[in-house]
């Protein structure tokens, strides 16, 4: 996983091609005003969903991962926490290979709280469990990238 902000992209040269991709994709366009939806960038490679919805507790949320896509989480607008743990130290259940989702259970070993401008990048390896409040339930806008791998 990675975390930074938008802001100081220059310091991760080492990102691969279609990550980078993402990047010049929000600097070029006003995500902030696109509707909920899924845009292709480059047809099913690459493409950004545009999701808004209401943090809540970790009780109300579950694990997951993804095996065919890479995420990568910026926040557009408001105040979430994401929390993490790897994917070996969780209770693994079956892939679902048409929606590329890998349930799992288990604890976090770390989160971080995204704000706006803030990014995410979530490998294969990366159990993630998302729209966790922080301190009180906020609705929030957030672009999620999906990389093919």
């Amino acid at each position: 996983m990675i975390f930074g902000n938008v802001k100081n992209l220059c310091e991760y040269p080492f990102l691969e091609g279609r990550v980078k991709a993402c990047f010049k994709y929000l600097e070029e366009h006003d995500l902030t005003n696109f509707e909920k939806g899924c845009y292709e960038i480059d047809g099913k490679h690459l493409f950004v969903n545009i999701v808004e919805y209401t943090t809540t507790t970790p009780k109300e949320r579950f694990w997951e991962a993804h095996r065919q896509y890479l995420d990568l989480h910026v926040m557009l607008r408001g105040t979430e926490q994401i929390d993490l743990n790897f994917i070996q130290n969780m209770d693994v259940k079956e892939f679902v290979k048409k929606d590329d989702f890998l349930p799992m259970d288990g604890e976090k070993n770390s989160s971080v709280i995204l704000t706006d401008g803030d990014f995410l990048i979530c490998y294969p390896s990366d159990g993630h469990r998302t729209a966790v409040a922080v301190d009180r339930p906020e609705t929030i806008k957030k672009a999620i990238f999906k990389v093919e791998i």
